[in-house]
């Protein structure tokens, strides 16, 4: 069976697909609450969205789109486009065995989630003239260390000053030897700026890299939620069957007005029902 292609989707032509965000899964309560909190605020724009996970936890891709009768667009909450994305996600979606998906690109790298990095790097007491490290949580696959490399220059030219990038796991330089590295030859205060999308074993290790401050992940944020909704209406996507999963990644897209925030409650089983709409 082949792909349908698809030339140009804008957000109204989406209308009626059903919304998969899929994270990568954490034991972390507070980091799953926030990937929940993320799809909720999203539904509350685009209608009915549910949460599935390739790592840790469920339910997976697959899963979610199993229990999805209708049109589904997959949005993964990846910060680079590394194995998860390029294997995992398509993997699962040839496996759910569903007949009309759409794969968005990743969430990074991307300008706005450049202008969170900066917000929450001055809530943590950063201040121009400070030094900034980008923390990544490390990947094996050179063109996800080349999406952090992106990130890290969209945040350089935001805030007008160089920012050199460490890693929490897998890949070099680790976050501790670049923080004493920036210390040792500029002599300011260093600041670590987190890019991870939530909280969890990861974000804890930064704390005791050594720096002078540690920004939050992106957590919610409203304009996450815009950049979510942007993906919905990227350009140039590709419309999948399960059978032949093909997908083409392109930035490209109209910005939403932000939303409020509410909060949202969680199942405490293993796999649980994340499913959110606008009502």
């Amino acid at each position: 069976m082949k792909a349908a292609q698809g030339t140009h989707r804008s957000p109204g032509d989406l209308t009626g697909r059903t919304l998969v965000l899929v994270a990568h899964g954490t034991r972390n309560p507070r980091g799953v609450e926030i990937v929940a909190k993320v799809a909720e605020a999203v539904a509350e724009k685009v209608g009915p969205t549910r949460v599935a996970f390739v790592d840790v936890l469920g339910p997976s891709p697959s899963e979610a789109l199993r229990q999805v009768p209708g049109p589904a667009v997959v949005v993964p909450a990846f910060l680079a486009s590394g194995y998860h994305v390029r294997v995992d996600v398509p993997t699962e979606v040839e496996a759910s065995r569903h007949n009309d998906v759409l794969v968005t690109a990743a969430l990074g790298p991307d300008p706005i989630l450049a202008e969170i990095l900066h917000e929450r790097l001055r809530e943590a007491g950063w201040r121009p003239g400070d030094a900034v490290v980008m923390a990544a949580a490390g990947s094996s696959d050179d063109r996800a260390l080349g999406d952090v490399g992106e990130a890290a220059d969209m945040l350089s030219t935001l805030i007008g000053a160089p920012v050199a990038v460490g890693y929490v796991a897998t890949a070099q330089p680790r976050i501790a030897d670049v923080v004493e590295k920036v210390r040792r030859d500029t002599g300011r205060r260093v600041f670590i700026a987190t890019y991870l999308l939530a909280e969890g074993l990861f974000h804890t290790k930064l704390l005791a890299a050594g720096a002078d401050g540690v920004a939050d992940p992106i957590g919610v944020h409203p304009r996450l939620v815009d950049l979510v909704c942007a993906r919905m209406g990227i350009q140039d996507a590709q419309s999948t069957t399960a059978m032949s999963m093909r997908s083409r990644f392109s930035r490209t897209a109209p910005r939403q007005w932000p939303i409020n925030l509410r909060p949202s409650s969680l199942r405490s089983s293993r796999i649980a029902k994340f499913v959110y709409s606008s009502k």
